[in-house]
């Protein structure tokens, strides 16, 4: 097995939430938890969540393939989407994609070379009136992103990861 017995039993209180004939309902949840403990979704990670939850290994990777937040190739240790859809971009979305791009020296779907922080272009995220809107690893939402609030998380996200936070 290449997930823990710890991520086992949370997929496990995922697929309990559905009838047991329809425990493939749980493949987002499922996919999220290996994620979270992997990094990203190897063809082979994403083969075991498709025999957990009785499906055929292409209907796992069709799910995974067709939503934003999962990783299928290694990320850094914080990948950060920028939305850059109409709304966004007309509030300084682009911008602020170009700051945050310039100043980690990367271009989207590229990694820092230290491995902490990949950037890429997100959909929306629902919350156009306070773009610019990001997300930090599918899980914090920052919101109205100048550039001084751009240069706050990135000194927070490298001190965090000196201290050894975050996966």
């Amino acid at each position: 097995m290449l997930l823990s017995e710890q991520a086992l039993k949370k997929i496990d209180r995922e697929i309990a939430k559905y009838p047991a004939d329809q425990k493939q309902s749980a493949v987002m949840a499922a996919l999220a938890i290996a994620q979270d403990e992997k990094g990203w979704l190897s063809q082979e990670v994403m083969e075991e969540v498709a025999k957990i939850l009785g499906m055929p290994p292409i209907a796992v990777q069709e799910v995974a393939t067709f939503y934003n937040m999962y990783n299928l190739r290694p990320m850094g240790k914080y990948k950060i989407s920028v939305c850059t859809n109409l709304p966004c971009a007309l509030r300084d979305g682009e911008k602020a994609a170009h700051y945050l791009k310039q100043k980690l020296g990367v271009d989207f779907k590229e990694t820092t070379a230290d491995g902490l922080f990949t950037v890429i272009e997100g959909e929306c995220m629902g919350a156009c009136g306070d773009a610019p809107v990001l997300l930090v690893n599918n899980k914090r939402m920052c919101i109205q992103m100048s550039e001084a609030k751009l240069d706050a998380l990135i000194d927070e996200l490298k001190a965090e990861a000196s201290a050894g936070g975050a996966k």
